[in-house]
């Protein structure tokens, strides 16, 4: 009797395991929040039905292109609304302008933000520090077309109505959420280590430099697409602050589609898809750096 025991034994403990592995399984099946998944593919065929639309008209001819059938795919292929499209925007010179207005927002933020959000979080028992986060934050609900004006008279009057001094304009707009960002992170980051930095004989600007902004990756890399994306895709700043239309971005110099060029769609959609790619691929190969420093900030 003993020795049947013993044999069943492991068979017994087999199907005990088998049954709880499969109620492990069906657990995980039944997890699954359908509502919440059906609420974000619709979502996502918001964004990818018009990505589609336009992938499809900019590769049409101007024929095929006023045809009324939006979805219908492009046959034969045709690059001819790219071709034009390229020179009537002049897109080389334009297409570097944006650039340039770009890679100064997003260094000129990530730098001014990250210094203010150092010194507010290391003297935040001051009053003036704290005031001037608040100041900041308070920024962050005035719009640029409430002071549109201002800045257009402001900027004539000190010859910075080009694209530098729209790069300018996007820091300053930029700062109070970035400033905000990097606050929360820095809260973060433990005090021993700056500490004993201090104890070996660093210096404050040796303490940030090789320390702190090292450190400060993950939400440079979010302050930055976040900076970059908001001067690639501006429309109103650039329209209203630069005076030669011969230094204008790319989303101003698109405005001719919407009226002279109306009914030459391939052109208008190749212009634009022209102009959004950038954005796009940045977002895409960088979305994690959004997420790591947005939740690694959310944490102390």
């Amino acid at each position: 009797m003993t020795t049947q025991l013993t044999v069943g034994q492991p068979e017994a403990v087999a199907s005990v395991g088998e049954s709880r592995h499969a109620t492990r399984v069906g657990a995980g099946r039944s997890r699954t929040n359908w509502p919440l998944t059906i609420v974000l593919a619709v979502c996502s065929l918001t964004v990818l039905v018009p990505l589609y639309v336009t992938l499809s008209m900019a590769f049409k001819t101007t024929s095929q292109s006023v045809d009324g059938n939006a979805f219908s795919l492009p046959w034969p292929v045709s690059v001819s609304g790219f071709v034009q499209a390229w020179q009537l925007t002049d897109f080389p010179r334009s297409f570097a302008i944006s650039v340039f207005i770009a890679a100064v927002a997003v260094g000129g933020t990530i730098l001014l933000s990250s210094f203010a959000a150092y010194a507010i979080s290391h003297n935040w028992q001051r009053r003036a520090f704290r005031w001037a986060f608040f100041y900041l934050l308070a920024a962050m609900f005035l719009p640029f077309p409430v002071v549109a004006l201002s800045q257009v008279k402001l900027t004539g009057m000190v010859h910075l109505d080009n694209p530098i001094g729209v790069a300018i304009l996007h820091v300053m707009f930029q700062l109070a959420f970035s400033v905000m960002l990097f606050t929360a992170f820095l809260r973060s980051i433990p005090a021993e280590l700056e500490e004993s930095a201090r104890i070996d004989g660093a210096s404050t600007a040796q303490v940030f430099w090789r320390l702190i902004f090292p450190l400060l990756a993950p939400m440079s890399a979010t302050v930055g697409i976040f900076a970059f994306l908001a001067s690639w895709n501006d429309y109103v700043m650039p329209s209203l602050i630069t005076s030669n239309p011969a230094l204008q971005t790319l989303p101003v110099l698109q405005q001719m589609f919407q009226t002279q060029f109306s009914n030459n769609y391939n052109v208008s959609f190749a212009s634009y898809l022209m102009a959004m790619a950038p954005s796009i691929l940045v977002y895409l190969f960088t979305q994690r750096w959004v997420m790591s420093g947005l939740t690694q900030g959310a944490i102390k």
